[in-house]
């Protein structure tokens, strides 16, 4: 989940790769660990840790929200705790399918 609005430029608020594609989905209050009950692997967000950091704009303008899904051909070679950038560049040539939830928030 990335907030694009962030004052210091695309804040990264969630890494979470390699959830199986029999996953029915993700629990409420997804465990702050590494490797997740199923497999699926969580990286480091820009809070520098891991798991999920829920929004925290400053005051003011409404900030987006966007969780991109891709839906790939197997799953990624990378350790639990990659950064964004690590997992987008090991996605190219394995996207079957992709979608953005966008949502908007403010305090």
């Amino acid at each position: 989940m990335d907030d694009p609005d962030a004052p210091v430029g695309v804040f990264r608020h969630w890494v979470i790769f390699n959830i199986p594609a029999t996953s029915p989905g993700l629990s409420e209050a997804v465990p702050a660990q590494a490797q997740l009950p199923g497999g699926a692997l969580q990286g480091k967000n820009d809070f520098g840790r891991i798991g999920y950091g829920g929004p925290c704009p400053p005051p003011g303008r409404p900030h987006r929200y966007q969780f991109t899904v891709y839906a790939l051909d197997s799953p990624l070679d990378l350790k639990a705790g990659a950064a964004k950038g690590q997992v987008l560049d090991a996605v190219p040539g394995h996207v079957l399918a992709q979608g953005r939830l966008s949502g908007r928030y403010q305090r």
